[in-house]
């Protein structure tokens, strides 16, 4: 994909100054199942710029959106470090198809590690640029000049000259080349934790979302919706709501709405319309889900291998074999999916609530029939997505409800709706079979992948004789039927799955073996990195060996996602009347690299945590024959704050290694670990996710 803005166009929109033009790299992180920090390729669509105003602000375009991880701040950071700029002085303005260069979108903890560096090499060669005009405005070599908060000072002449001096409403184009990244001795931004740019707006009420957009004469929309997926619309009857004064009732194909200037009497019309359907077909529940898998799934494909398990097998003393599962889970974020869409003429402005607005400009194009270049997709702040929010069905929806009406339409969705339409988290299936030595090391590993996806399920642990196959997952591709209804990313999309049954599966090796969990895993550990973050934890948890089921209620498991490592340890009581589990203490050391932000970091840590306790114990979409029974979060439990345990952090010191993303690695450990530490508790090995109660 191309980004469809020519160097007229954009310099229309935002006027004189310095810009510097970059590439991305093709990102191909969800399809590359290697923890591979490196993404090679660059394309020609122009993917980061910025500019220098008149005035000595910078401005920051780009096509990440904020979600509440912190990209604002930590982006606006790498951007100052380089340019030599204060953090202040830099504006960001993200997720703006009509503003910034094309981007994938905003997910797999790659803002950081894979825009991050295109964007500090955008403000290396902006600060060469401006040390060249400033060199020869001094009349000074450029080696002698000293760059700070956007002045260029001579210390020999004592003479300094501003950015803003330099650019004096010019405008400047020049491309990327080769002008050196400040070192980790040189820091004076990254590695700091300045206020985050979006935090005054997010308490103060001020931030606003796609729903708070209102638009001069717009209508709220309320759709009629099918009770379960699969359930075909026969006719609907909208006499009564029609009768409702200032209500419209608009029909097109399927999508029937009932639309009104006010939500409260939106809903009262939308209750009115007496809608028939066609029901679905019988299908599986959540209790029978897993065999519907085994039994529909795509023929498996081998993801690793090396050795041969039969000759693992002949070197086996005992084999070990375990079932694991884990249930459909939402992405229940704070804010439904929202959008707002407003036609002029032949073009259309929709503000989305969304991860990817660049692949919703092309989906509200087609819906209308319109070239891509006529539609533009602005995203404001965005209350949660978690892969959720990749794409934007609620944006189709307003904008062919904004054409037909003929002024603009809101379309937010209630809570009922956001569980319906959810891409749930898929269901999975794991099986794992392998076999001891008599000297308790593992002869072979034999692991089967049905429904979560390949991504992390080849294991990282020392084993002579292994295969790994993987059959379907949340990329699509899937045989119809295999789900029924749509499944996607959910944050760390394969890797929760594949470590809680990796994790688990090797604790049942250590208790098999009568060897400590932690000593089990580092004699099959060779990796430096990894073997750091266990002896972090160790240390900073204060883990005192024992064989388990010791009935401490303590557990330790070791993920890595997107080449992050994480180690972490957590100490759980169980009820021994109501078998209620409780996390007492959670410990992580996390080693992504070099930390930008350390109180970003944090944040992203400790969110993990609490949404991983969300999946470990009690989230569960239920269903049956195609209707989703969750409608809302009396019935679907998410963690509270009575839940959470004491959390430590320990972000490892790696700032030789380039930074890499956090906001999706530190959530794989947490349903293992729990489970791991309730077997250690109590002896019982539950094997599916949620936990529930012992």
């Amino acid at each position: 994909m191309t980004a469809r803005i020519s160097r007229r166009e954009f310099g229309a929109i935002t006027g004189s100054g310095l810009f510097v033009f970059i590439s991305a790299p093709a990102v191909r992180a969800y399809q590359e199942p290697e923890r591979l920090p490196v993404r090679q390729g660059y394309p020609s669509d122009l993917n980061a710029y910025l500019r220098i105003a008149p005035d000595g602000a910078v401005t920051c375009f780009v096509g990440k959106v904020e979600l509440g991880q912190g990209a604002m701040t930590s982006l606006a950071q790498m951007l100052a470090e380089e340019i030599g700029v204060g953090f202040d002085l830099v504006k960001m303005v993200m997720g703006d198809t009509g503003q910034c260069p094309y981007d994938m979108g905003t997910f797999g903890s790659m803002c950081t590690p894979v825009f991050g560096p295109v964007l500090r090499k955008a403000g290396a060669e902006a600060r060469a640029t401006l040390l060249a005009m400033a060199a020869a405005r001094l009349q000074a070599p450029v080696e002698s000049l000293q760059v700070m908060d956007g002045v260029v000072t001579d210390p020999a002449q004592k003479k300094s000259v501003s950015y803003a001096s330099l650019v004096e409403g010019r405008r400047i184009e020049k491309r990327v080349d080769q002008a050196p990244l400040r070192t980790a001795a040189q820091f004076a931004v990254i590695g700091k934790s300045p206020q985050r740019k979006d935090a005054v707006d997010k308490v103060t009420g001020k931030a606003r979302y796609a729903g708070d957009i209102v638009r001069p004469g717009m209508l709220c929309a309320r759709i009629v919706r099918p009770p379960a997926h699969g359930a075909r619309l026969k006719n609907a009857d909208t006499s009564a709501a029609e009768k409702l004064p200032g209500v419209r009732v608009i029909r097109d194909g399927g999508l029937v709405a009932v639309l009104h200037q006010r939500r409260d009497v939106a809903d009262r019309a939308l209750s009115l319309v007496k809608a028939e359907f066609e029901p679905a077909a019988d299908g599986p529940n959540e209790r029978t889900i897993f065999e519907h898998l085994l039994l529909h799934g795509p023929q498996p494909r081998v993801v690793a291998e090396s050795g041969s398990l039969a000759e693992g097998e002949k070197l086996a003393q005992s084999v070990v074999e375990q079932n694991y599962r884990n249930a459909y889970v939402s992405h229940a974020p704070m804010e439904t999916h929202s959008a707002v869409a407003e036609m002029a003429g032949d073009e259309v402005t929709v503000w989305a609530s969304t991860q990817a607005p660049f692949s919703v400009r092309p989906a509200v194009a087609q819906a209308l029939g319109l070239k891509p270049e006529k539609v533009r997709i602005v995203t404001p702040y965005v209350g949660g997505g978690f892969g959720g929010k990749s794409g934007a069905p609620q944006a189709v929806e307003a904008a062919r409800l904004a054409r037909l009406a003929g002024v603009p339409v809101q379309v937010v969705w209630d809570r009922a709706e956001e569980f319906f339409f959810d891409t749930f988290r898929p269901a999975a299936a794991i099986r794992i079979r392998s076999g001891l030595t008599s000297a308790g090391r593992i002869a072979f590993w034999d692991m089967q992948v049905v429904g979560a996806g390949e991504r992390e399920a080849k294991t990282f642990y020392d084993v002579p004789h292994q295969r790994t196959t993987s059959a379907g997952g949340w990329q699509g591709g899937n045989p119809p039927g295999m789900h029924p209804f749509a499944v996607g990313p959910w944050r760390a999309p394969s890797v929760n799955s594949n470590t809680f049954a990796r994790e688990s599966h090797m604790d049942m090796l250590a208790a098999a073996a009568g060897v400590d969990p932690f000593e089990f895993r580092m004699r099959h550990l060779t990796d430096p990195r990894l073997r750091r973050v266990m002896e972090t934890v160790l240390r900073q948890s204060g883990w005192k060996p024992a064989k388990a089921p010791s009935g401490r209620g303590i557990g330790m498991v070791l993920g890595v996602y997107s080449n992050a490592c994480v180690a972490t340890v957590a100490e759980v009581d169980v009820d021994r009347k109501t078998g209620a589990i409780r996390a007492k203490r959670v410990v992580t050391a996390v080693d992504a690299g070099l930390i930008v932000n350390p109180d970003g970091a944090l944040q992203q840590v400790e969110g993990s945590i609490t949404m991983g306790l969300g999946q470990a114990l009690a989230e569960e979409v239920r269903f049956r024959n195609g209707a989703v029974l969750n409608r809302n979060f009396d019935d679907y439990p998410l963690p509270r704050f009575s839940w959470l345990p004491r959390i430590d952090v320990v972000l490892v010191d790696n700032r030789e290694m380039p930074a890499l993303g956090l906001g999706e690695p530190p959530i794989v450990t947490i349903a293992p670990v729990i489970a791991n530490a309730v077997f250690d508790a109590t002896g019982k090995r539950i094997p599916k996710l949620p936990l529930g109660q012992v």
